[in-house]
């Protein structure tokens, strides 16, 4: 009776068209589950790529911090260094430069507002070496080596934390001691965004402003980025002897950095995508019922077929393959609509949080939603389409 692909691709598309309004209320259950799987991977994707991308531009640093991992609580802070710690550190052979941070809490004064910002003080020449290249001034000039009573402040401190935006030349307080504003750093954002949120002075003032000599944490630049990870445990070693302690120090490498933030991004993503599947998983449900109903309301229509020449396996070919276009279509309008939605939420999320979340829309990412709506037709079909083949003739005929 079917002898063709072609005809048991026009009698679905047949029967499809003439029960319209169930099988577009199906096409779109399937295409808002493959879309919500589309769009959270490609935002997950795009999330991935920016801050591992951040990263790498600082792909040949190590930060060095006084404290270790607990479980149950995090990290967790042991003390500080010494300038001989940051003297030993400069000797290890590989290592280029070292910058050095003291780090403080402190009340911040503006025309009669006070608030409470971060301090941080550090040698400006060392850390032109380090990050001259990375962290930029908008305005005005960054530290100098001479420099007391001056500062540089992040772009959220100097524009969105008091009622009048700072300026440079600006006067402020902070902890009761005068200082002016000799520059404004760049929007940073994202993985640097707490540069943003800081106020940056000379190593000698914050050391009387903060009365103490300890140094809170460093980063190292190295020569050649394939030895970072030696260099990296040597640095440990080195200041854990330097203070007779076990996992004294904590030396991170971007590298290994990127690696546990890829992992986390993976988790991330399958925690996403079993979120979104359930909306797939209903849809499922959606065509098995809508292929049940069509199978009795054919029923008479089937019989009439087998009594003609159809087979079993003809019967079963034209439901699961009607089963299959619906969720194509509907995993192809999906997999537009979650792209289109990417792009939606991306751009909504850089003009409203002032985030920049870029939608990698990776092909696989499309000819993988495809694929799962395909799976899915095939699996929510079988049943109703093999019920229908498994039809005795004679009672189908009779059936009204």
């Amino acid at each position: 009776m079917l002898s063709s692909f072609s005809e048991f691709l026009f009698l679905a598309c047949r029967n499809m068209k003439e029960r319209k309004a169930r099988s577009i209320l199906t096409i779109l259950g399937i295409a808002v589950g493959i879309a919500a799987i589309v769009a959270l991977l490609a935002i997950g994707y795009g999330m991935e790529a920016a801050v591992t991308g951040e990263l790498s531009e600082m792909a040949d640093l190590i930060m060095v911090a006084p404290g270790k991992f607990i479980p149950g609580h995090g990290y967790v802070a042991l003390g500080g260094f010494t300038e001989r710690d940051v003297r030993d550190v400069e000797r290890i052979e590989g290592v280029k430069d070292v910058v050095a941070f003291v780090n403080g809490i402190k009340s911040v004064e503006f025309r009669d507002e006070r608030l409470v910002v971060e301090i941080v003080g550090l040698n400006s020449k060392d850390t032109r070496e380090v990050f001259g290249e990375i962290v930029r001034i908008e305005e005005g000039r960054g530290l100098r080596e001479d420099d007391r009573g001056v500062c540089v402040v992040g772009h959220l401190v100097a524009n969105e934390y008091f009622d009048e935006k700072l300026e440079v030349n600006d006067r402020i307080k902070i902890g009761g001691s005068r200082f002016r504003v000799a520059g404004i750093i760049e929007k940073q954002g994202g993985f640097r965004s707490e540069i943003d949120t800081q106020i940056f002075i000379t190593f000698q003032d914050a050391k009387e402003l903060l009365g103490t000599d300890e140094i809170s944490s460093m980063f190292v630049r190295v020569y050649d980025i394939s030895k970072a990870e030696d260099i990296a445990e040597e640095i440990a070693e080195r200041i854990d002897e330097n203070h007779k302690l076990e996992d004294f120090t904590q030396a991170i490498t971007m590298g290994s950095l990127i690696e546990q933030l890829e992992d986390v991004f993976k988790m991330l993503q399958a925690v996403l995508v079993g979120i979104a599947s359930i909306a797939l998983l209903v849809a499922s449900m959606g065509i098995m019922n809508t292929m049940l109903m069509s199978v009795m309301e054919r029923t008479h229509e089937i019989g009439v077929m087998k009594a003609v020449g159809a087979t079993d396996a003809a019967v079963l070919l034209l439901f699961l393959l009607e089963s299959c276009v619906v969720s194509l279509i509907g995993g192809v309008l999906g997999s537009a609509i979650g792209a289109l939605g990417a792009k939606v939420i991306s751009v909504g999320a850089g003009a409203y949080f002032g985030i920049e979340i870029p939608a990698v829309i990776k092909i696989r990412i499309i000819m993988g939603g495809i694929g799962v709506a395909l799976l899915v037709g095939i699996l929510s079909g079988l049943y109703p389409a093999r019920k229908a083949s498994k039809m005795s003739p004679v009672e189908a005929v009779r059936y009204e």
